[in-house]
């Protein structure tokens, strides 16, 4: 089973380097990298080549989409399988790949498959739980019978680190593009409608966290429900809200229960600017666009839309 591998890039740093320096020891032969970069004068001179190819692509800012830039890495891929990675998700071991070749060789009816993300050393002790939360101990695979249980989670997939069968992909149409964000969850959700199957594959695992602010929740969240809001057939009927209550919850009560409880105010907080913006997000319709580009953290979305 040939397996390539698709990176887009926008001012990659360190985490891009030791990323590199990770694939190239995967014991599963990796047929190709391929890294389509946002050109901007940072990009690192030397790269690890030492196992496998790597292929590199400039574009420019106002060619960069996140579906469509992750369509044109499929169309330059001859693999049965691309694993999609963005710069900044480090393998934690060199079995990433052979998870994910093994999950589809023993699964024939399964087209995608993400992966397990943990949280940074440095990643504050919300997050923390929110990753856990998100990505727990235990696989899974999805369909559409899981709606009634699992809510919108049955939709969620996340191209930090996530794989598909090429022709799978491209044959459905690929992912949204133009799309603000959420191409991952818009095309899972579809794909889980028409009758296919989502496997979350807890064995294949990438450190990836970040400590955003209040205000970097807001701009996310007004993004994410734009997203939702243009995809009534995926998410009409489907609550985010009802999870998102569910999370704060058990983070308040693990905070309390860890001997953090004064961290519940931040908490608080940071829920409350993922709410509003989410809530704004969902009603970008009725909004003045000075606004919309006051909210979203993809100006360039909707200067091109």
């Amino acid at each position: 089973m040939k397996i390539d591998v698709i990176i887009p890039t926008y001012k990659p740093g360190k985490e891009f380097e030791k990323l590199i320096g990770r694939l190239q020891k995967q014991e599963y032969p990796i047929h190709k990298i391929i890294i389509i970069n946002t050109r901007t004068d940072i990009f690192p001179e030397e790269l690890d080549r030492s196992n496998y190819e790597i292929e590199i692509t400039h574009i420019e800012p106002d060619q960069f989409d996140h579906g469509g830039t992750r369509n044109m890495g499929a169309g330059m891929s001859d693999a049965d399988i691309v694993v999609y990675m963005t710069q900044d998700a480090i393998p934690v071991d060199e079995k990433l790949i052979g998870t994910f070749a093994k999950i589809f060789e023993e699964n024939p009816d399964i087209g995608i498959a993400y992966g397990r993300q943990l949280p940074r050393e440095e990643c504050n002790i919300i997050e923390r739980y929110t990753r856990r939360f998100n990505y727990p101990e235990k696989s899974l695979i999805k369909t559409k019978e899981d709606l009634p249980k699992l809510g919108i989670k049955t939709f969620f997939c996340s191209d930090v680190c996530a794989a598909y069968r090429r022709n799978y992909l491209l044959s459905a149409g690929g992912f949204e593009n133009p799309t603000i964000f959420n191409e991952d969850m818009i095309f899972a959700g579809k794909r889980i409608y028409a009758g296919d199957k989502v496997a979350y594959v807890a064995e294949a695992k990438v450190i990836h966290s970040h400590n955003y602010t209040g205000r970097q929740q807001f701009h996310r969240n007004f993004d994410l429900a734009v997203s939702q809001a243009l995809h009534p057939e995926v998410f009409e009927g489907v609550s985010s809200e009802g999870e998102g209550i569910r999370m704060v919850k058990a983070t308040a009560k693990y905070l309390v229960r860890n001997g953090y409880p004064w961290k519940v105010f931040m908490l608080v907080y940071q829920s409350s600017c993922k709410y509003i913006g989410y809530f704004l997000g969902k009603r970008y319709e009725k909004l003045p666009m000075w606004l919309i580009l006051k909210c979203t953290s993809s100006r360039k979305y909707w200067k091109n839309s």
